[in-house]
């Protein structure tokens, strides 16, 4: 389909454009900014007067609970959630059932997602078999078939020796690993960060220890390997203290934070309300607006919204024995865009750590508007004040703190691959 997309804002980090201009889609790619291309009749035309023009979103880490899962979210649902919050590619982490440690299991879950019509899947393979912390997996395979690294979700490898080896193997063939910095015996016990409202609630914390512990093994094998390493979900100041400090050893090193970690505190369990049951936990305001001061400096790479949905009743239970995570596709946007509101970040830089930076660090094309590039492109209203609930979005995911909260820019349009993947009905 040729699409004119007429007279809004067009923001493109990776190009360093920002201007009121005009941008024209063609058999799938972008194909002018600011003038047609020679010839170019359009099909639909969109008037973006008011709305902001960016790249797709690319969503670091997102769970669609299928396969194995199936009662908490699908493919086609969580895919059509992400476009539904401009994401036009994601990364699944491997702990499906069956796990990502084969060809076959990747490769289903690619075509399923194209079949389903929704966002790009990029599947991230599984160090080890089964995710058992022992046997590796089949990394070449793996990446023949496109996934775009490997890690071991939230199973932890135990042992020191196997993971040493999975480094060098993973190093040897290029391949970006991905690392969960979560000590198994420090986290196993804890629901919440370890502090004075888990000691007020009588509940099991997690130490911060348990993350920087984790990561100063990694940082020390990475150092003497050599290998590409992207940590995921870093919950304390301290934890971005020792990322910030491997960067400047000159590590090939990547991080990421959940949306939520920037808003959420341990303040806001409450009286055990277990939407804030999460993994890593929520913890002191001291380390949320150290993530805030690491993400504008670049410590941290990129945002996710670490999606994690469940039904009513994996909520609805006493705090300990709740499941953890939050439902984030549809609101990782506007989560994002309020650190501009609260002069955390430039929209630039906001819309940077949820477009070109991920891409980037993945090492597959994206979160640009580049004249050529793939046509994944997201409009949204800046000033557009939306409550998102359960019942209106498209994620079956039940599980959110923001459910109920007014948030401000919403999604008019996605693009993906040159088609208009959603529109906000409210325009149709």
């Amino acid at each position: 389909m040729n699409i004119a997309i007429i007279g809004g804002r067009v923001l493109d980090p990776a190009h360093d454009v920002d201007a009121a201009t005009s941008l024209f889609v063609q058999d799938g790619v972008i194909a002018g900014l600011g003038e047609a291309p020679s010839g170019f009749l359009p099909e639909r035309t969109i008037d973006a007067q008011g709305l902001v023009v960016c790249p797709g979103l690319v969503d670091l880490r997102a769970r669609l609970r299928e396969p194995g899962l199936e009662h908490k979210g699908t493919v086609e649902t969580e895919t059509h959630a992400a476009l539904a919050g401009g994401i036009t590619q994601l990364c699944c982490p491997p702990d499906t059932d069956p796990v990502i440690d084969t060809p076959v299991a990747a490769q289903w879950l690619i075509d399923r997602a194209r079949s389903c019509g929704g966002a790009r899947v990029r599947p991230i393979g599984a160090l080890t078999r089964a995710l058992n912390g022992t046997h590796l997996a089949d990394m070449h395979a793996l990446r023949r078939v496109g996934c775009v690294g490997v890690g071991n979700a939230l199973v932890p490898i135990k042992d020191t020796a196997v993971l040493r080896h999975a480094l060098e193997y993973a190093a040897g063939m290029g391949l970006l690993v991905f690392l969960t910095p979560e000590d198994p015996w420090l986290s196993a016990p804890g629901v919440m960060h370890e502090g004075r409202i888990a000691t007020r609630l009588g509940l099991a914390g997690v130490p911060e220890s348990a993350e920087t512990i984790e990561i100063t093994r990694a940082l020390m094998l990475i150092e003497e390997i050599g290998v590409r390493a992207h940590f995921c979900g870093i919950s304390s100041a301290r934890g971005a203290a020792l990322i910030a400090e491997g960067k400047r050893r000159g590590l090939a090193i990547t991080a990421d934070t959940p949306i939520h970690q920037l808003y959420v505190t341990e303040d806001d369990v409450g009286i055990f309300d277990t939407n804030y049951r999460l993994r890593p936990p929520a913890r002191t305001m001291a380390d949320r607006d150290a993530l805030r001061d690491a993400l504008s400096a670049g410590v941290i790479d990129g945002l996710c919204s670490d999606h994690q949905p469940h039904e009513a009743d994996a909520k609805e239970r006493p705090f300990s024995d709740a499941e953890p995570g939050i439902a984030g596709l549809e609101t990782l946007l506007p989560l994002t865009l309020r650190l501009v509101e609260l002069s955390v970040l430039t929209l630039k830089d906001a819309l940077a750590a949820v477009t070109h930076r991920p891409a980037a660090l993945l090492g597959i094309p994206g979160g640009t508007l580049g004249v050529g590039e793939r046509a994944d492109i997201c409009l949204y209203d800046p000033e557009a004040v939306w409550t998102p609930t359960a019942a209106s979005v498209r994620s079956r995911g039940s599980n959110s703190p923001f459910y109920g909260t007014p948030l401000r820019g919403q999604v008019v349009v996605t693009i993906h691959g040159g088609r208009i993947a959603y529109e906000r009905p409210a325009v149709q």
